[in-house]
């Protein structure tokens, strides 16, 4: 069995505050709690497009560094703050993962540094 290939697409955002509200506006109803990536200089979330197979993957990310392990989400003012935990079902958060190494990440960003 061999090494299957990881395809990506990507999209590019601004400011982190952007990617908290595409995320925000894309999670499943009474879903308030997602994940998000800051490693290697990018914030990102590695979202599955065919989750079956697991070989598409949509990036969506921005340059930089995000500090905190819980962030708390106001999307009608587009601001975040680290908290301690989830208190309100009308905020999302984000849990910041800063994994000291990630395959799937290491092919992603080496692949979206490659292209133009």
């Amino acid at each position: 069995m061999g090494i299957k290939e990881m395809k990506f697409e990507f999209e590019e955002f601004e400011a982190l505050e952007d990617i908290f509200v595409y995320m925000s506006t894309m999670a499943p109803p009474m879903k308030n709690m997602l994940p998000i990536n800051s490693y290697k200089g990018y914030v990102f979330s590695l979202i599955p497009l065919n989750p079956t197979t697991g070989d598409t993957y949509l990036v969506i990310y921005t340059k930089g560094k995000v500090d905190g392990r819980m962030l708390e989400f106001d999307m009608s003012q587009k601001k975040y703050k680290q908290v301690e935990m989830a208190e309100r079902a009308d905020k999302t958060y984000f849990v910041v993962l800063t994994p000291k190494k990630n395959t799937i990440a290491d092919a992603a960003l080496k692949e979206l540094e490659r292209s133009p």
